[in-house]
């Protein structure tokens, strides 16, 4: 169960784009990142909207992924093709079904 989840969301002209610049931080971290899962979307009722969601077993993992220098790098180039700035949502979450 994961126990913290970042949510990201901003516009963008360019979602195939983020999607593989997404591909890349995957290959570049493998071994190395401590996000259990992370789903990238488009919002059907909102084009242009893309949300993503981490899921992390804790913060402090979460800190450790955010800590990468991959995770760094590829976050600064995927906030490039934002047209505008991002909403961030950092959640405890206190329960699952």
């Amino acid at each position: 169960m994961a126990k913290f989840i970042q949510i990201i969301e901003f516009q963008t002209s360019r979602p195939d784009e983020v999607e593989t610049l997404h591909d890349q931080w995957q290959r570049e971290t493998e071994g190395k990142r401590t996000a259990d899962r992370v789903t990238i979307t488009r919002d059907r009722d909102r084009p242009g909207t893309c949300i993503i969601v981490a899921e992390f077993a804790s913060y402090d993992e979460a800190m450790k992924n955010n800590d990468l220098p991959q995770t760094q790098r590829i976050s600064e180039q995927m906030m490039k093709l934002a047209d505008g700035e991002p909403t961030f949502r950092n959640l405890d979450v206190r329960r699952q079904a």
